[in-house]
């Protein structure tokens, strides 16, 4: 994995040295909220209803054991005991004192991390694939350009007062697991005539007006990257809103103007701007390359997995459930689930931290990733360690074997912590996951993706939920909408709303009767309730949600 530079180590050292000398001044009057929140939130600090939150990157969700220990020093030195890992890759700090904040940036700086551009209307943490030169179905590791994008846009001089915050997401693979349609720029690692390049697409977003991103360049070639996307930005940085906060992201340039006339736009700016870069430095992106080789597959038996797999039946739930395949031969990539059934999804307690770190020093050559998912993944396991590894697990309260199922829940912090929140989300999300641990249905119903956001930021990602939970105030009452049919796959696909929605007291009874539809109605175990929806569509379920709630009621 990258490690800092002396320039990086350099420049975070400086960042945190004035941002020490802007918190002592906000401590002691000379500066006013106001005038301190555009300078917090260059550094990654919020202020929400309870407390600071303090938002770490971790770029492209790529981690080492150091840095995942570290995180767990920072949130037992100076917050409650737990870190919150988030649909961006990040990790968020609910409780730190202000005065503390410094000190905990700098415990981040001695590890080659930090908070930069994690908030603000400026290009935030470049996220990516989190099995990224782990899978089998890869054509190239995208972490490299996630970090080059990520060096190129580091306080970059013409994008720090962007109209909104800009993201950006990476995958190498033709199978989606980043989410790249619905980021203002995704890009995908394809091949043309022998050259890898990359598949722009732009105008991506949820939120308030959620839209599936559009097919910017099939193809712009790797030397060409840094210009083109520097003009892409520059032109929406250009032309984009800024009367209206609610329509300045690109999503809403690209729609007002059309995607040809920013094509025409991008494609003449980028003429003016592609002499001024000599292309990728070469020798540079090398190097960074070189960081991301991957580690020494060992060749062994895989005899005492296939023992195990055999004969434990709860060690085979977990293989079957949260492995996925390994491009090298006797190695799979575990998923560590941090959703255990009435747990808040992506919290993580320091003890559990500790435990990750030592299984990827130990048995995963020292490689962790944050999924948008919001779990914990170690990409190369050799199977023969995963008994062990499991074992480990277990005694930590890390081994639910529910990944992809129904109680692998992304949810929002919503209104138990943030300021934006019109809804709780995290006891919605604990109270679905733990009826269908009760109804022991969740291995029977398979794959089926519940997203939870307790406002219209859709900060759950809601909108592309196999199911859909929204959040929000009616007349100071919690209200329930659901969505149908979302999909944050290559098929990207923003859900159906139902109908009117449901109370807090009344959204649980409406998902159960939305699965046992899907029950019903499938035509067979091996088909999911995302082609079930697509096959039947909106009418049975909206039938059961409103129609016959009564009878369900009764029953």
């Amino acid at each position: 994995m990258y490690n800092y530079s002396e320039f990086d180590a350099a420049f975070v050292a400086e960042r945190n040295r004035q941002f020490r000398a802007q918190v002592e001044r906000r401590i002691s009057g000379a500066l006013t909220e106001d005038e301190f929140k555009p300078l917090r939130l260059m550094n990654g600090l919020y202020l929400q209803l309870h407390a600071y939150m303090l938002r770490v990157a971790i770029p492209y969700g790529t981690l080492d054991s150091a840095k995942m220990r570290q995180l767990a020093y920072i949130a037992e030195r100076w917050d409650k005991g737990y870190g919150h890992f988030t649909t961006r890759q990040n990790i968020q700090y609910n409780w730190p004192k202000l005065s503390d904040v410094p000190d905990m940036l700098d415990a981040l700086g001695e590890v080659g991390m930090h908070a930069i551009q994690t908030s603000g209307n400026t290009i935030r943490n470049v996220t990516a694939d989190h099995f990224a030169g782990a899978a089998a179905d890869e054509i190239a590791d995208p972490r490299p350009v996630a970090e080059l994008i990520r060096q190129w846009s580091t306080d970059h001089p013409e994008f720090q007062f962007l109209p909104r915050k800009f993201k950006i997401a990476v995958t190498g693979s033709p199978n989606d697991r980043a989410v790249i349609k619905a980021h203002d720029i995704g890009l995908q690692i394809v091949e043309r005539d022998g050259r890898q390049g990359y598949r722009v697409i732009v105008g991506g977003g949820l939120g308030r007006t959620p839209m599936i991103g559009k097919v910017l360049s099939d193809f712009v070639s790797q030397n060409d990257l840094l210009p083109y996307l520097e003009a892409v930005v520059s032109v929406w940085n250009q032309i984009g809103r800024r009367d209206n906060k609610y329509k300045s992201r690109i999503k809403i340039t690209v729609h007002e103007h059309g995607i040809d006339d920013i094509r025409a736009r991008v494609e003449d700016r980028f003429a003016i701007i592609r002499p001024t870069f000599s292309g990728i430095d070469l020798e540079l992106f090398q190097e960074i390359k070189a960081a991301f080789a991957a580690p020494a597959f060992r060749e062994s038996s895989v005899a005492l997995y296939e023992t195990a797999y055999a004969t434990d039946p709860i060690f085979r739930s977990w293989c079957d459930t949260n492995l996925a395949e390994h491009r090298a031969p006797g190695y799979a990539i575990v998923q560590i689930s941090l959703k255990a059934h009435g747990a808040t999804p992506g919290d993580a307690t320091v003890e559990q931290m500790r435990v990750m770190a030592d299984l990827a020093e130990f048995y995963g050559h020292d490689e962790l990733r944050i999924s948008h998912e919001q779990n914990v993944i170690l990409p190369h396991v050799h199977k023969s360690d995963l008994p062990a590894i499991h074992g480990i697990l277990k005694k930590h309260g890390l081994a639910t074997a529910n990944i992809g199922l129904i109680s692998d829940i992304i949810a929002c912090p919503g209104m138990d912590y943030c300021a934006l929140a019109t809804a709780r989300s995290i006891p919605i999300a604990q109270q679905i996951a733990t009826r269908f641990d009760e109804l022991k249905l969740e291995h029977e119903i398979g794959d089926l993706k519940i997203k939870i956001s307790g406002c219209i930021n859709a900060c759950g990602h809601h909108h592309v939920g196999h199911i859909g939970i929204l959040g929000l105030d009616r007349a100071g009452v919690e209200n329930y909408q659901i969505t149908l049919g979302g999909d944050h796959t290559q098929d990207a696909a923003l859900g159906q709303r139902t109908g009117p929605g449901f109370s807090a007291d009344d959204i649980v009874p409406a998902i159960e009767r939305i699965v046992d539809t899907y029950l019903e109605y499938r035509d067979s175990a091996d088909e999911s309730f995302l082609q079930t929806y697509r096959r039947v569509g909106m009418p049975p379920f909206k039938s059961a949600l409103y129609e016959k709630a009564e009878a369900y009621a009764a029953q």
